[in-house]
């Protein structure tokens, strides 16, 4: 049996509280994601892909950690780091929103859970924003507190999720509507639980918030499921491709900015705070971007894997963009790419040429996201 001392990894990189229970139910892999190890490998990730979206998978993902923000200020505080409009988030709501620097580069896209009126935490992406939250503060004149809390979440994700969630919490939480958040306690155990997740399937996050509880929460959650056909896994490239799932450092970075990613919604660039980044923000928008996120399909025999670099992209030998994240759905029979190129090249029905590692093969603009565009199934009761 594999333990989690056959690794052999130091401590320079942190565990989550997860770490000796992904590895007891067969974790083969690991990465590193904001200075912590994730599981990234359960076995075959095809089989994964049907796990998730015809059952449910558990996904340790403590490597989301939390930014919280207190005090007097934490509100007009939380406001200055994004260009969305939080004034109408209610306590106990969350909200998906970008993090821009003053060139209006995306510097993460976390997930924002407001859990008292001076109480938020930051549910982050693979960056250090907890640096970027405190050097602002000290100079922002506000009276705000921002630490790293020992708060580490779980993924339950996939069609029977509810149902575990269900048997682990009782009736009331079929009550917990979509991007809503609730204090909860598990025979002890505290947690915050949200109806959100990175799989654009039902789902749910459970943030456990004593580190000492991790492998206890991990068994009664498996054992809770055990009727569900619930399995350890992992986030699903293939199913998060297919929703037009955003994954920092791949499909965005500091150079990269919300017009670019069609994520227009996201901004309120009218709104009276001066958020970082409004000023460029507006002039990108009166001056428009000379490039754009688009989905691919390409056409070759399946790809194995995901691409672990960037593919160029050209129109008759002009070099017009890259390939930033490539999987073959097996739902769709086909390969799904998500690609960056000039804007001259945008166009739905655009034929173009990938560079894989290979061979060059041919691609086509198409429609993303490219299975549920209107998230019918992640907003289900």
């Amino acid at each position: 049996m594999t333990t989690a001392d056959d690794f052999g990894f130091g401590t320079q990189i942190r565990k989550s509280p997860y770490f000796d229970a992904t590895v007891r139910w067969g974790a083969r892999g690991f990465s590193v994601y904001n200075h912590m190890y994730i599981p990234r490998d359960f076995g075959n990730p095809e089989q994964n892909f049907w796990n998730l979206v015809n059952e449910v998978i558990l996904c340790d993902v403590a490597v989301e950690r939390q930014v919280e923000i207190t005090g007097p200020d934490a509100a007009k505080f939380t406001q200055m780091l994004t260009p969305r409009d939080l004034s109408n988030l209610a306590v106990g709501q969350c909200k998906y929103v970008l993090i821009t620097n003053a060139e209006g580069g995306i510097l993460n896209d976390p997930v924002l859970l407001r859990l008292g009126e001076n109480h938020f935490w930051i549910s982050l992406a693979d960056s250090d924003i907890l640096l970027w939250a405190q050097g602002l503060a000290v100079s922002s004149g506000l009276d705000v507190q921002i630490r790293e809390p020992d708060v580490s979440p779980l993924q339950l994700q996939g069609p029977n999720s509810a149902k575990v969630m269900q048997t682990l919490f009782g009736d009331s939480i079929m009550e917990l509507r979509y991007y809503w958040l609730r204090e909860v306690d598990l025979d002890g155990i505290p947690l915050v639980v949200s109806r959100t997740g990175w799989s654009s399937e039902l789902g749910y996050e459970l943030y456990l918030r004593d580190g000492s509880r991790g492998d206890e929460l991990w068994e009664k959650i498996m054992s809770a499921g055990s009727d569900f056909g619930i399995k350890p896994g992992h986030t699903s490239t293939i199913r998060r491709i297919e929703a037009g799932m955003l994954s920092y450092h791949a499909d965005m970075d500091i150079n990269t900015n919300p017009f670019e990613l069609g994520l227009e919604r996201l901004l309120n660039l009218e709104i009276e705070a001066d958020f970082v980044g409004k000023n460029a923000l507006l002039e990108i928008r009166e001056n428009g971007v000379s490039r754009k996120q688009v989905g691919l399909t390409i056409d070759c025999d399946p790809l194995e894997g995901s691409n672990t670099r960037f593919w160029p992209l050209d129109k008759q030998g002009e070099s017009v963009g890259k390939v930033t994240s490539a999987v073959y759905s097996p739902r769709l029979e086909k390969n799904i790419a998500l690609a960056m190129v000039s804007s001259s090249f945008a166009d739905i029905g655009t034929k173009l040429t990938v560079q894989t590692p290979f061979k060059s093969v041919s691609a086509t603009v198409v429609e993303k996201p490219f299975f549920d565009p209107g998230k019918k199934i992640v907003t289900a009761a």
